[in-house]
């Protein structure tokens, strides 16, 4: 296998690794797209192409990485209004009033 060989498997992996994980029994399109790309590459653009295909695994996985962050850091970033409302009054000591609570089963 020569280096090209193995740095396009590399980047192939790479490239996996970042798309959302699927059953291995189907692969999806962009994974058939994306190995059709590489498997039919031109040998005259190979390095530019393999950088540029470097360059998006970064930028994937410093998405991956910012969205991880973002979740850590902001936990109350997808909860709804009341329930923002509800872990606020806990935090300060309170619970909230039975009668929302009754209201709402009412």
């Amino acid at each position: 296998m020569t280096s090209s060989a193995a740095r396009a498997k590399s980047i192939y992996r790479s490239i996996l690794r970042e798309l959302p994980q699927r059953p291995l029994s189907e692969p999806s399109p962009i994974q058939q797209r994306i190995r059709t790309a590489i498997a039919t590459r031109s040998h005259e653009d190979a390095d530019a192409e393999m950088d540029q295909a470097e360059q998006y695994i970064q930028y994937a996985k410093a998405q991956r990485m910012y969205t991880t962050l973002l979740e850590r850091y902001n936990p109350g970033m997808s909860i709804d209004e009341e329930d923002k409302v509800r872990l606020t009054a806990r935090r300060v000591g309170m619970d909230l009033p039975d009668e929302l609570k009754h209201e709402k089963g009412s």
